[in-house]
């Protein structure tokens, strides 16, 4: 008995000791990735899956089996989802709500049953593994395209309308795949699913919603209760960790607090948990902490992305895909053509509901051809076993998959940053990057001259050495407060869209003033409530100024 323990243990330390020997292989190669990357200005992302085509050439050295579905799911997906939502800003979100949910709502679910119906006629493949392919191939990745719209300086609102669609439509397909699976797993087994499209929207709308409701609660726990009344780095840095993971365990596991099989979206509640923190956390925080929580989620994306791609490379055998090059083929085009018919028609349709917020044709453009795929279909994929759908369904679905993450990330990938150079989207002009350096700079000197003067009035500094020092700060502040002003003499278009940022702060301070009046008893609910639809009125006049302003300047180049 003891040496059949010892041999357990030894094969379970075995295993973990390869793991890590796999994991600092590849953080190795990105590592190295990343330095040739960024010396021939190629995209780090399509750089480690060529990486990882190379190797896998390695063999038992880098071990893929390391990376299996569940760890990219419930290890490596948390982590980037968080920190994407961290610094998506829900005032420019909430602008654009209406083409981003119908993106990821109508388009996700069009997008399924498009693509589903088109394998299942043309490649007779069943409905449930249809469908399921359809909605795990409806999953976008932005990382690699919004990398690209840091690099090349585009504008924020297409960074927020990709990221935005992204983030919402993960969860949906996500939701769409596992309803499928479900379905095939039912009739695999020789059982009758009895699946109706009622039962099947209830699902949806319990787990996604479920999900949502898991985000926001804790979130905002963390938020209100940690974040506010802490001013500790490494506990704050470890409580955003814990809630990353937190939050998609909860609503994944949702049924076992309660004793019964169900589960809600961890995707969305992790996205909903981002999205409160980086709201109301980080501005609840001290500037030193919030700088050491944007430092460690930056460097925890590298290295999941690093991971990510690297195993997409490793995972994916160009070889593979010849076997069933017609499937994978009809899988590009359909999911190219629908991609256009979706992006195209739905920002049609959004521009009915919210005319104020017209999306460029250059956006539209970008929209559809940086519709790239990536983490979540391979992780999905790479969970379907033949408890689901017969041997030869699977494997088909896979090399489909397969196909479409590698072309999109080869093909599209190293073509988009072209496309938004040749609509005009790419760089802002020198004299915005001046004003915005000259802005951080004053914000910078303030934010340590405020520092100082704290550390004087608690005597941790000597009187004499926080007004020099306070002194020093100001001389900073008042020389670049009028190099700014000079700029903005030379350049008094900047001052617009400076006016315009600070007026909305200004608005969200009242709206922040008020709902702190309203729960303290001062005024009462009518009142609050006239007061609500007024700063809403002038919230959206301001919406309607800067789209304005946004527009000008783009359309004439971009349309």
């Amino acid at each position: 008995m003891i040496a059949l323990l010892a041999t357990e243990a030894d094969a379970v330390s075995s295993t973990l000791i390869d793991n890590e020997i796999a994991a600092v292989v590849l953080l190795v190669i990105a590592a190295g990735v990343a330095v040739v990357a960024k010396r021939l200005r190629f995209p780090f992302t399509v750089a480690l899956v060529l990486a990882g085509f190379a190797a896998s050439a390695l063999g038992d050295l880098v071990r893929v089996e390391a990376f299996s579905a569940e760890v990219i799911l419930f290890l490596l997906v948390p982590p980037l989802l968080f920190e994407a939502t961290l610094h998506l800003p829900w005032g420019k979100l909430r602008a654009d709500l209406v083409p981003v949910l119908m993106l990821a709502l109508i388009g996700t679910a069009v997008g399924t049953l498009s693509l589903g119906a088109l394998v299942h006629y043309v490649l007779d493949l069943g409905w449930p593994a249809s469908l399921a392919f359809g909605a795990l191939i409806s999953a976008t990745d932005p990382v690699a395209v919004i990398a690209f719209f840091k690099s090349l300086g585009t504008p924020r609102r297409l960074s927020v309308l990709v990221e935005g669609e992204s983030l919402f439509n993960d969860a949906v397909a996500v939701v769409a795949f596992g309803l499928a699976v479900d379905v095939g797993r039912a009739v695999q087994a020789g059982e009758d699913s009895h699946f109706s499209v009622g039962e099947g929207v209830i699902d949806f709308l319990v787990i996604s919603f479920g999900g949502l409701a898991v985000g926001l609660v804790l979130g905002y726990l963390v938020a209100e209760v940690i974040l506010s009344r802490l001013d500790d780095p490494l506990i704050e840095t470890a409580t955003t960790l814990a809630l990353a993971y937190g939050s998609f365990l909860v609503a994944e596991e949702a049924g076992l607090i309660v004793g019964r099989d169900f589960h809600f979206s961890g995707i969305l509640a992790v996205v909903s948990a981002g999205l409160v923190v980086g709201t109301i956390g980080f501005r609840n925080t001290s500037p030193s902490t919030r700088l050491t929580l944007e430092h460690f989620w930056e460097l925890v994306t590298f290295l999941v992305n690093s991971l990510v791609f690297l195993v997409i490379g490793l995972t994916i055998t160009p070889r593979d895909l010849t076997d069933e090059l017609a499937a994978v083929a009809l899988a590009v085009a359909g999911v190219i053509v629908v991609r256009v018919a979706l992006v195209y028609g739905l920002a049609e349709l959004a521009e009915l509901i919210a005319p104020r917020r017209h999306i460029p044709m250059a956006f539209r453009h970008v929209m559809t051809w940086g519709g790239l795929r990536g983490a979540i279909s391979l992780a999905l994929v790479l969970t379907l076993t033949t408890d689901d759908f017969d041997a030869e369904t699977v494997d088909k679905v896979k090399i489909m998959t397969f196909g479409v993450v590698l072309f999109t990330l080869l093909i599209q990938g190293t073509t988009i940053s072209d496309l938004i150079r040749r609509l005009g989207l790419s760089g802002k002009a020198d004299n915005e990057l001046a004003q915005q350096q000259l802005q951080a700079r004053i914000a910078m000197a303030r934010s340590g001259q405020a520092e100082v003067a704290r550390l004087g009035a608690e005597g941790v500094l000597f009187g004499d050495l926080a007004d020099a020092l306070g002194h020093t700060y100001q001389r900073d502040v008042t020389r670049h407060s009028q190099a700014l002003s000079g700029h903005l003499r030379t350049h008094p278009e900047l001052e617009v869209a400076m006016l315009l940022q600070a007026r909305r702060d200004a608005l969200f301070a009242e709206r922040s003033a008020l709902s702190e009046v309203v729960h303290s008893g001062l005024i009462e609910g009518q009142v609050a409530a006239e007061l609500v639809v007024e700063l809403n009125d002038r919230l959206a006049a301001l919406d309607l100024l800067e789209e304005r302003w946004e527009s000008d300047p783009l359309a004439e180049g971009h349309e």
